[in-house]
């Protein structure tokens, strides 16, 4: 069975104002329609789309001229819960599920995390997905580093999520392999054309779909799309406007059956090793 999913591709911010917070909800929810309309189960949104994505110097204590502790007074969190809200009624309203990105905040002083929430399509918060492996900058000044994977089901299909610079660590794409996803859920906020590659690669050395989700600004250098268990683009976003991409994850295809069912198997075979220790050999000749 398929499953259908859309890449929201909308303006991003780095300035976690009111009134960006509530631009950036209109803007999600309105993309949040046009996937309900196209039979969409799952949306997923950039890095920081729901918050904004704050700048290091705008959110510097001692800034902008240099870095300082991050001054999270500045994020407008009153109208983030509000919109918050707004956002999860609409998805249960539409039943439909969405990823999106956002600062999540801890009482007391620690440092938030860089998330993504995953809503259900009864507008619960089934599960949050921290940023792990963070910057230099991040993890000196701003954020809390997130512990552990995080999957989540839908109709039988299972996910797995990454953020931005996490797609520099094959090891992360390896281990939800292990965790048998189905399709690894990439959001960020980058203008790297790198990670487009990058994410190609990790896609067919695991046999898996990967999306990948940018905002506008970052499209010019990978467009909003979707690639295959092979390692191909399905389909990407035509321009560097706001719009989704609805993508079909079917099995069955040409970019996907060979892959999952041949590929995938033969290379948890190959990484346990068990089958080459009876054929290795020593020889005289090396």
């Amino acid at each position: 069975m398929s499953f259908r999913i859309a890449i929201a591709q909308i303006t991003g911010s780095e300035n976690p104002s009111a009134e960006n917070i509530r631009a950036n909800a209109q803007a999600i929810r309105k993309q949040m329609h046009a996937a309900s309309k196209a039979g969409v189960r799952l949306i997923q949104f950039h890095e920081g789309a729901f918050s904004s994505y704050p700048s290091k110097r705008l959110m510097s204590s001692t800034g902008p001229d240099t870095l300082g502790e991050a001054d999270w007074s500045k994020v407008a969190w009153d109208v983030l819960e509000e919109e918050l809200l707004s956002v999860r009624s609409l998805a249960k309203e539409l039943k439909l599920w969405l990823v999106v990105g956002s600062v999540h905040r801890f009482s007391g002083k620690h440092r938030p995390y860089n998330s993504l929430y995953i809503i259900s399509d009864n507008g619960e918060i089934v599960e949050r997905y921290d940023k792990r492996l963070i910057s230099n900058t991040e993890v000196s000044y701003m954020y809390t580093p997130g512990k552990k994977p995080v999957t989540f089901t839908i109709d039988g299909w299972t996910f797995g999520c990454v953020i931005c610079i996490e797609i520099n660590y094959p090891e992360l794409f390896m281990q939800y392999e292990q965790l048998n996803v189905d399709c690894v859920l990439f959001s960020t906020y980058s203008e790297d054309p790198m990670f487009g590659i990058e994410a190609q690669g990790h896609a067919a050395s695991n046999s898996y779909w990967v999306t990948f989700s940018p905002p506008v600004q970052g499209a010019k250098a990978v467009p909003a799309g979707v690639i295959a268990p092979n390692g191909q683009w399905i389909d990407q976003a035509k321009n560097d406007k706001p719009q989704i991409v609805v993508v079909d994850l079917d099995p069955t295809s040409v970019e996907a059956e060979e892959a999952i069912k041949y590929r995938r198997p033969w290379r948890r075979v190959a990484r346990d090793g068990a089958i080459y220790r009876d054929r290795h050999i020593i020889d005289a000749q090396g």
